[in-house]
């Protein structure tokens, strides 16, 4: 492969995979094959990708065309190696639609920023010193609860969107719930996306959709684009953000790894590196921040396909698609109720990826420790607990955040002084009976 990434061996004879074998990231099929899984890439992110700037108020072709631009930049900077697709991250709901109260969308946008900028130097430093001070500082009872409760914090914001429509609402999520376990693939991995058109099916029905803006867009232009604004009160909303990307970058590398049975550990870091970028870009022009999508890892599961060729089509694609407004017009029709339906799993799955993170780890809630630190951040970031210093004002995010932080090493740093507790990550044991 040249230093970019973009040079392609054929596979076998470029049409068909021989049992047991997989396209590797350096490999492709024949482009007519190749461009079809490309599209397929695209189908997968779409639902995720537009449901963030549709929930946040963002402009959905823009968020599209930085998430296009945000995957070339991927592609190049991991040099071909790592496979992925960088979509809307959920993790910037939550802060966008907060700091937006106080400050706008350029205050948002701002955070988005200084997120993205963080995270390429928190990538940097992983790329030159590894990953394993960063399992030090979030190990997974903290990063369970981080996750966890950026998600639940979203609750209320399900739920006033839900009463706007609930006839709306409530199709939308059961055709969410049926879709996904009536059917396997690639449909069943676009649940949301299925749920989606026919909750928005039922409110055209329902007299709830406004189309007066489909019919004033063009049907070619530029996206619109916005510049930030810089805020002091933003940053305690944005930094548990990159905590979270941080944790769901290192851990695409290693699905990927998994599955190719490639080391790409050597990589880690500059894929957190590219997603700060891509990132920042986004906040820079009016998009919505990125992360690596694990929707776009079902697809190569499935296809058994992890060319980054196909990844090269994927992006190309969604910026054609950013330069026709209607397009990104109609995606913004879409009504309150049809958004709460798809919150009311949506957020309330990103709270169960916390509880997942703890039950792959096996983290051990017996522990006092552990225990303790899921309590409190919990609580903090679920009630929204605010605390306000001079101009700086943090909400429940950060709080629960810090709590997590804070509690977490601060009681397992005074049980190994006091010789009172175990270590919070090894399971405490029963004393022998004599």
């Amino acid at each position: 492969m040249s230093l970019l990434g973009t040079k392609w061996t054929i596979h076998g004879d470029g049409k068909t995979i021989k049992p047991g074998q997989v396209v590797s990231p350096g490999e492709r099929l024949a482009w007519p094959l190749t461009i079809g899984i490309g599209l397929q890439h695209v189908v997968a992110m779409f639902g995720a990708t537009f449901l963030v700037p549709i929930l946040t108020g963002m402009p959905p072709a823009t968020t599209l065309f930085f998430s296009g631009i945000g995957t070339l930049f991927f592609l190049l900077l991991t040099r071909g190696r790592v496979p992925s697709y960088l979509g809307s991250s959920f993790a910037f709901i939550a802060p966008i639609m907060a700091s937006q109260k106080e400050f706008g969308v350029g205050g948002a946008l701002g955070g988005v920023v200084m997120a993205g900028v963080v995270l390429a130097v928190i990538g940097m430093l992983v790329q030159k010193f590894g990953a394993t001070w960063i399992n030090r500082l979030m190990p997974a009872p903290v990063t369970g609860t981080i996750v966890a409760l950026i998600g639940l914090n979203l609750a209320p914001s399900a739920k006033d969107n839900f009463l706007k429509a609930p006839v709306t609402a409530l199709v939308t999520l059961l055709v969410i719930i049926l879709v996904s376990v009536l059917f396997r693939g690639i449909l069943g991995r676009l649940s949301i996306l299925a749920g989606v058109v026919a909750g928005y099916v039922v409110a055209v029905l329902r007299g709830e959709v406004d189309f007066s803006k489909i019919h004033d867009a063009g049907w070619i232009g530029l996206p619109f684009f916005q510049t930030p604004t810089f805020h002091v009160g933003v940053i305690g909303l944005f930094v548990p953000v990159v905590l979270v990307l941080v944790a769901e970058n290192i851990g695409h590398v290693k699905s990927v790894a998994l599955m190719t049975g490639k080391d790409l550990d050597p990589y880690a870091g500059r894929a957190i590196v590219a997603d700060g970028i891509a990132t920042t870009l986004a906040g820079l022009g009016g998009g919505s921040g990125t992360t690596t999508y694990a929707e776009n890892i079902g697809v190569m599961a499935a296809t058994k396909v992890y060319s980054t060729a196909a990844y090269y089509v994927a992006a190309c694609t969604a910026l054609l698609l950013s330069f026709f407004p209607k397009f990104g017009a109609l995606i913004a029709t879409v009504p309150a109720g049809v958004l709460g339906g798809a919150a009311t799993l949506l957020y309330g799955m990103i709270g169960v990826l916390g509880v997942r993170i703890w039950v792959q780890n096996k983290v051990d809630f017996s522990n006092t420790v552990n225990l303790t630190t899921a309590a409190v951040a919990l609580i903090v970031g679920v009630a929204d607990y605010t605390w306000a210093v001079g101009n700086l004002q943090f909400a429940g995010i950060a709080l629960g955040t810090a709590a997590a932080l804070v509690v977490y090493h601060g009681m397992t740093a005074l049980a190994k002084w006091r010789g009172t507790a175990a270590d919070p990550l090894e399971p405490e044991r029963e004393p022998a009976a004599h």
